[in-house]
């Protein structure tokens, strides 16, 4: 495996551990729709699931995401032989994004739907595998649009 490559699944692995762990805690510390403020009115934690997309969307898609998810993997093993070596942000981001789309697959596979917790009442409640695909996709819009 090339040095490119362990960085890649190095971050991927990285993003799996954390939200899976998180996820891990917040099912067994709350109850299915429990919200705790951390800061009143501001962040709160608040145990969800969805079986659609981001933002709540497309709910009971469950089994066309999973298919998705899949195809994004296979689309980033495809692209990672493509970056260079001393791109080390397109690395970053092909890691966040490989990672946040195994996260929340591996929540799709293992219980029908994701499980969210991270909720700032003025955004749909996500979670840690959301953000790194959402880091990703505007990494990769930024580097792109610089091509």
């Amino acid at each position: 495996m090339s040095k490119k490559n362990v960085f890649v699944f190095s971050i991927a692995l990285l993003i799996v551990i954390l939200d899976q762990l998180a996820k891990f805690l917040i099912k067994q510390s709350f109850q299915l729709n429990q919200s705790i403020p951390i800061i009143k009115n501001v962040f709160h934690l608040t145990y969800i699931t969805n079986t659609g997309s981001a933002f709540g969307l497309f709910k009971g898609l469950n089994l066309f995401f999973m298919l998705f998810s899949a195809m994004v993997i296979v689309v980033i093993f495809y692209y990672m032989k493509k970056i260079k070596e001393n791109e080390k942000t397109m690395k970053l981001a092909a890691g966040l994004l490989l990672g946040g789309t195994i996260g929340n697959l591996i929540d799709r596979l293992l219980y029908g739907a994701v499980t969210d917790f991270i909720d700032f009442r003025i955004w749909p409640v996500f979670n840690i595998a959301d953000s790194a695909v959402t880091i990703s996709v505007v990494l990769l819009i930024i580097l792109l649009w610089k091509k």
